[in-house]
């Protein structure tokens, strides 16, 4: 019944964790343009782009709890073309979001087979944006280094002075609610996982002979040398394929995917610095041409009903959030440091406002705080302890939580512009 660990982070501040909790509530389990098991598979592919091991494994289970097919744990490969073409824009938001056209969204949406509807690829859209953004927040918190995920966490464990996590969020009756739900699924899962791990047997079973014909025929045609290395990548066995390995281990741990590469293509592909070009102007996003005010929040609530209210929530109550203490260190208001770390991130992404001078991010923000902000931002699985020394002492516990969550909310806006700047585009 141990509470996850982003959910104890994010409860240092009840009210956020309260909106998180019904978005994302709504994003996986209310009604929507896609199957549920579909949800937690693009989530899968969302995380596995940042190596994110902590989403992937908590997604893995929820999919098959969704009534997925275990299939598709090998990998990209075995999944329905439909939702393999989801992969490019995956791919893009997740690291580059400023090269996201029309022309992919007109590759998505054409008529054909596999293609997706408007409404579909929003909610699809929403999920990979949130996912990104929410594995930053994992490998910021040190959540990826767990203690029950095998390693030993960064930050030290929530405490709130003798409250435990449940009176600290009194009088938020969506989380408490969300939350006796799931200490309920967390102990319900412990009886679930024996079902799913014999399930999983009899489709080992089912499927050994050939899995092992096939990889003889594969080693044959490709040499000793690469069927060994498919060996180790298999499991404890040579005809044991490794897209068991999501499962179980011996001790009955839910452990993931040993090889996240399966659920990605194209794994070299990376945030590059956004270049300015003074001569090129087209390249930066002005907020002032399209922002989530005025254009994305209308956009993505008429095709998925209700998310943009919940988004927008999100959004407001992470800016209202008290960082006075922390702002004090800086020498200057909560408001003004809030936007420092909020139009830096931005910033990052191509995303210019026009009536902000940008030098003021400089003066607010030193070194090694934007060092760590780019970092779990841009390439949140390099995150480090060194990161954590260096920086995190000037800051109380809660205080890091907050800018992480700035952080969060900050990249999913970000990437949530550029795909429904693309989807206008698209529409008109």
């Amino acid at each position: 019944g141990r509470l996850e660990a982003v959910t104890q982070q994010m409860g240092y501040h009840p009210q956020y964790l309260d909106s998180f909790l019904k978005t994302q509530h709504y994003l996986m389990h209310m009604d929507g343009p896609l199957p549920f098991d579909c949800r937690h598979y693009i989530a899968i592919m969302a995380a596995a782009r940042h190596q994110c091991r902590y989403l992937v494994n908590l997604h893995v289970l929820q999919f098959l709890r969704a009534g997925g097919d275990p299939q598709w744990l090998r990998g990209l490969e075995f999944i329905p073309p439909k939702l393999r073409n989801l992969n490019e824009i995956n791919k893009i938001l997740a690291h580059r979001p400023w090269l996201i056209t029309k022309e992919h969204i007109e590759k998505l949406l054409k008529i054909s087979e596999w293609s997706w509807s408007l409404a579909e690829l929003v909610h699809a859209v929403v999920l990979l944006a949130h996912c990104h953004a929410l594995a930053s927040f994992v490998f910021g918190c040190g959540c990826e280094q767990d203690e029950g995920l095998g390693g030993r966490s960064s930050l030290k464990p929530l405490s709130l002075g003798n409250q435990c996590f449940c009176e600290a969020t009194a009088g938020n009756s969506y989380s408490q609610e969300l939350l006796r739900i799931n200490r309920k699924r967390s102990l319900d899962s412990c009886m679930e996982l024996d079902s799913l791990r014999e399930r999983m047997q009899r489709i080992h079973v089912e499927t050994e002979g050939r899995e092992e014909m096939r990889l003889l025929q594969q080693d044959r045609e490709e040499g000793e040398e690469q069927g060994a290395e498919m060996g180790v990548q298999g499991g404890s066995s040579y005809g044991t394929p490794g897209w068991l390995s999501p499962l179980a281990d011996t001790d009955g741990v839910v452990t993931g995917a040993t090889n996240l590469a399966c659920y990605m293509q194209d794994p070299d592909f990376g945030y590059q610095d956004f270049a300015r070009r003074d001569e090129d102007q087209t390249q930066v996003f002005r907020v002032q041409d399209y922002s989530w005010e005025d254009h994305g929040f209308s956009l993505v609530n008429r095709l998925y009903s209700d998310i943009g209210h919940l988004l927008d929530e999100k959004f407001r109550m992470v800016d209202g959030l008290q960082s006075s203490a922390m702002a004090k260190r800086q020498g200057c208001e909560p408001s003004v440091f809030k936007r420092g770390i909020w139009n830096y991130i931005h910033c990052m992404f191509g995303i210019r406002y026009d009536d902000y001078d940008y030098a003021e991010v400089n003066q607010l923000l030193e070194r090694m705080l934007k060092v760590y902000i780019k970092t779990v931002t841009c390439y949140p699985e390099k995150t480090n302890s060194e990161m954590f020394d260096r920086f995190w002492k000037q800051f109380k516990h809660s205080e890091k939580v907050h800018v992480n969550l700035l952080i969060l909310e900050a990249r999913m806006q970000a990437e949530l512009l550029y795909a429904l700047q693309a989807i206008t585009q698209y529409m008109i």
